[in-house]
């Protein structure tokens, strides 16, 4: 029964979901498209592990103080978390974007010196995730995201 109690874990998970779910309507409003796979895919706006460790973080605050070694866990796993989706992620999703358009103009290339007898296998590849990590400003606002969460799951329920 402690487990349907702990505010820190409650508040984590309902921040990714609530950043998963948000995304759906944000690239909406930027690109006019809807696109439920947002829910359960990597990157864009904000970013739910930043949401996930700011929110964990605000709540070990808010019930045990941040003087609590608890809270000082929090809070180096989220900036690592945060460093993480911000750069390393970032920067493999650069690069699978390169790494895409080389593909891309690879077949393009056979394409012309081969006309492919009939292309209808309409994806012949899987192009690699290139949406893996975040921009800074992803990030900004997924951190955001946790601790407004958190801080108004706290006032509801406490």
């Amino acid at each position: 029964m402690d487990l349907l109690t702990n505010f820190p874990l409650w508040a984590a998970l309902l921040a990714i979901g609530f950043a998963q779910f948000i995304k759906v309507p944000l690239q909406y409003i930027a690109t006019r498209r809807l696109d439920w796979s947002l829910i359960t895919s990597t990157g864009g706006m904000p970013s739910s592990h930043s949401a996930a460790v700011t929110a964990l973080a605000t709540a070990i605050a808010l019930e045990e103080g941040v003087g609590s070694p608890f809270f000082a866990i929090a809070a180096i796993f989220g900036i690592i978390v945060m460093f993480d989706a911000s750069g390393v992620r970032r920067h493999a999703g650069e690069q699978a974007t390169v790494i895409n358009r080389l593909v891309d103009d690879f077949n393009k290339l056979v394409k012309e010196v081969k006309t492919w007898p009939e292309k209808e296998e309409k994806e012949k590849r899987k192009e690699l995730k290139e949406l893996l990590g975040h921009q800074p400003i992803e990030v900004f606002f997924g951190g955001l995201t946790g601790i407004l969460l958190t801080l108004v799951l706290h006032v509801l329920l406490f």
